[in-house]
């Protein structure tokens, strides 16, 4: 996954990578509304394989592929599972294992089908400080790098549901948090979830129950601590989010209770107290509200993105550059021409993929589900998409998942982090206002 490696094949096996399936259906059962979660431990899959894994659910629930919604966790150690890579090192062996994946999550999909039950989901709001804004200035360098900023403002919000049956046993968590799951990189020779394993172990150990974890937008957002190879520190920056989960679960109530002022008490001064009330009539049925909504969002592509035909001539540029430097046994200048081989070679593999026309129409999928907003988009988005949509919409609770159903159109700034040479910036491929061109589009939705 990573253009800095030295090597090819993974080693080892630090945790193993996990999929977690939830099915929610609304209260009038009707399955055709009903919304399909697929969280899987990957970075980036094919649209092709997505396509596949959505149609393997959908024929096992009997629903259509549309109400599959495929997250991904984005993990950068479970290397890059593409078909388009099988010509690499270890790349046979990429094909039979997403077929196989298919396979698992069909039948994991038909297990649902006997297991559905009345269930509330209660959220709550947590803080952790896992995350901090990764664009820094090298001053050495002149230039803006990808790493973490001491200075940077990154958005700490955690948001956690439990799942519970009418007997108040957690069947379920929800964990919702924007970190890049880059703690692992260059040096590690081993797959894993990164942070988010240790995190889910600890909060299933506590609850007994599954664990599903939603990345939010974390486009400028990576752990403290990152690019390590040493998988304790993995653990140390999983254990930092589960615990901080579990904080946050140890303060949600009952389901159906609703907490109320409940009037003054003379003490050594005018006492404010609160208590749990059952929650009215119309309160449960706010808790009852369902709506499945999709947004397409017309994001204009940049003008001066190369031509797949500029790419492919900087590829072999770069790869008879890695060749020239072998030869001279020139190992740091050989590491650097991989590095820059490895990122054309990338960059074909996104423009190839493209849409073709001026705009890439990033399909945006939301559910309204009781007071709760779960908003599904797909690529890699900056942290103002969660915090300004939670500014404008404060009385809503807002799950926001990204890289849900593809990667494309990768990274999506916003047009305050344009022209600076930011990483992020210059992979992007869609222009200087897309990033607000998603919250608005999702605003109005709210608002129509």
């Amino acid at each position: 996954m990573w253009g800095a490696a030295k090597h090819d094949r993974a080693a080892a096996v630090h945790r193993p990578l996990h999929g977690t399936m939830l099915w929610i259906v609304p209260r009038s059962d009707d399955r055709a509304q009903s919304s399909v979660i697929v969280a899987l431990d990957h970075c980036i899959l094919d649209a092709d394989d997505l396509a596949l894994i959505q149609a393997s659910v959908a024929a096992s629930l009997l629903i259509a592929a549309e109400q599959v919604i495929v997250c991904l966790s984005h993990t950068h150690a479970a290397g890059l599972m593409s078909r388009t890579r099988s010509g690499l090192p270890g790349g046979d062996m990429i094909g039979p294992y997403l077929d196989g994946l298919v396979r698992q999550l069909g039948e994991l999909a038909l297990s649902l089908r006997e297991r559905l039950m009345d269930a509330t989901i209660v959220y709550g709001h947590g803080q952790c400080d896992l995350a901090a804004e990764r664009d820094y200035w090298d001053a050495d360098q002149g230039r803006f790098v990808c790493g973490f900023n001491p200075t940077g403002v990154a958005d700490d919000q955690l948001v956690v549901g439990k799942v519970s049956d009418e007997s108040g046993t957690c069947l379920a968590t929800i964990v919702n948090y924007a970190c890049h799951p880059t703690t692992l990189a260059w040096d590690n020779q081993a797959i894993s979830p990164d942070y988010v394993g240790a995190m889910r172990a600890i909060v299933q150990s506590h609850t007994n129950a599954p664990c599903l974890f939603l990345q939010g937008a974390s486009g400028d957002l990576g752990p403290r601590e990152g690019f390590v190879g040493d998988t304790e520190v993995a653990d140390r920056n999983g254990r930092k989010l589960g615990f901080a989960a579990l904080a946050t679960l140890e303060t949600l109530p009952q389901p159906g209770v609703s907490f109320d002022y409940a009037g003054a008490v003379v003490s050594g001064t005018q006492i404010g107290t609160w208590k749990y009330n059952t929650a009215s009539e119309d309160c449960l049925r706010r808790s009852e509200a369902w709506k499945l909504d999709t947004v397409i969002a017309e994001l204009p592509y940049r003008h001066d993105l190369p031509s797949i035909e500029e790419t492919r001539e900087q590829l072999i540029h770069w790869n008879a550059c890695e060749d020239a430097a072998a030869d001279k046994g020139d190992d740091e200048q050989r590491a650097f021409c991989r590095a820059m081989a490895e990122q054309m070679d990338r960059q074909i593999w996104r423009q190839a993929s493209l849409p073709q026309g001026k705009c890439f129409p990033l399909n945006i999928q939301m559910l309204r589900c009781g007071t709760a907003r779960w908003l599904f988009v797909p690529g890699e988005h900056y942290q103002v998409l969660q915090t300004t949509l939670r500014k404008r919409f404060p009385n809503e609770v807002w799950i926001v998942g990204t890289i849900c159903n593809g990667w494309q159109p990768g990274y999506v700034p916003p047009a305050c982090k344009y022209g600076y040479g930011i990483y992020q910036e210059q992979i992007a491929i869609v222009a200087a206002g897309s990033a607000e061109i998603v919250i608005e589009s999702v605003s109005r939705s709210v608002t129509s």
